[in-house]
Parts: structure tokens; sequence; C-alpha cells
């Protein structure tokens, strides 16, 4: 999947709830339970618990960020 495909499947989901999945370093992974509200050009973000969280397309790109729609 290329960057632009990403960002077209994440635009359609918003203002719909997701889980959001991040591997981060020394594998440690969260998960979040939002709203995608705004995107951009290189990022977008996600309503959790009343903060906005960024997150990048290249990131989902290399799969460091999962996105399930609930």
């Amino acid at each position: 999947m290329n960057l632009s495909d990403i960002k077209q499947e994440i635009a359609s989901l918003i203002n719909k709830e997701v889980m959001i999945n991040v591997s981060g370093s020394r594998n440690k992974k969260q998960m979040y339970r939002g709203i995608i509200n705004n995107v951009y050009s290189n990022i977008f973000t996600v309503l959790i618990e009343g903060i906005n969280k960024s997150f990048t397309y290249s990131d989902v790109a290399i799969g460091d960020v999962k996105i399930y729609h609930v």
C-alpha cells in the first residue's frame, strides 16, 4: 500500500471511531480508542479522551501504527 492509498483510507474514516495500535521502542505497545478528526498532508489527528494526538502516514505504511475501524 502506498502513501496516497493510506491517506485516502484514513480520510474515509474521518469522524468514525477507531482503535489505534502504536508500536514503540523496546517492544512497548499502546492501544488507543478515539475518533479521527482531521487529515493533513503529512499527518492525521485522532481525538483520544479529549486530547488530539497526531500520527504520520509513513508510520502506518511501515507498520508502527495500525488502525482498526470499530
